[in-house]
């Protein structure tokens, strides 16, 4: 149950049997039906969550009531609102399943027991959150530097089978467009080819 999780730690830290068993001991499983919630606004987050399959998105609900979508996270990826994980305060956020989704999720109080117990997984988890980092970048500046038009053939040319499993008003929220312009670059990008 929890080897693709295993297996992803291992490309960036060498774990030894007793090692990787620690860690599966500290780890639960969870699977989601389309649209459970993992996270609700006012809640404190409970766990990060490694998806083993499908697709999790976080989301806010911007003050004209509208839902926003900040992340979406698939099969390899983490998710969290790591804030209110590590300091245990309501979140902002909701973390909801966007189809039939499979996660591994660590508590806090197992993370900090599995921090103690495997000081190297520090490395792992930090080069996750470099990994992070890098994409939140790369985001702010498609929303900075590019017009809607090319935000959208940039995240269609680097996840295109992605693009095809969500809904397209998911899609929009998360390039910060509405469905309406959505609907005309893809009518406009399949006259093309």
């Amino acid at each position: 149950m929890f080897k693709y999780l295993l297996d992803h730690m291992l490309r960036y830290i060498d774990l030894d049997e007793e090692e990787k068993a620690i860690v599966t001991n500290h780890f639960k499983y969870k699977k989601l039906s389309k649209k459970d919630y993992v996270l609700k606004s006012g809640d404190v987050c409970q766990g990060n969550y490694f998806i083993l399959t499908g697709c999790l998105r976080l989301y806010v609900i911007t003050n004209s009531g509208a839902e926003q979508i900040l992340h979406f996270g698939i099969s390899g990826w983490w998710m969290s609102d790591l804030d209110s994980f590590d300091k245990q305060l309501p979140s902002d956020y909701y973390i909801q399943a966007v189809e039939c989704t499979e996660v591994a999720f660590i508590s806090k109080a197992n993370y900090e027991a599995l921090m103690i117990k495997i000081p190297k997984l520090n490395k792992y988890f930090r080069i996750m959150m470099q990994i992070a980092y890098t994409a939140k970048l790369k985001k702010l500046e498609l929303f900075l530097c590019h017009t809607a038009e090319e935000r959208y053939h940039s995240f269609n040319k680097a996840f295109p089978d992605f693009v095809q499993r969500i809904p397209q008003y998911m899609l929009a929220s998360f390039l910060g467009f509405t469905p309406g312009f959505l609907s005309l670059l893809r009518a406009k990008r399949s006259k093309v080819d």
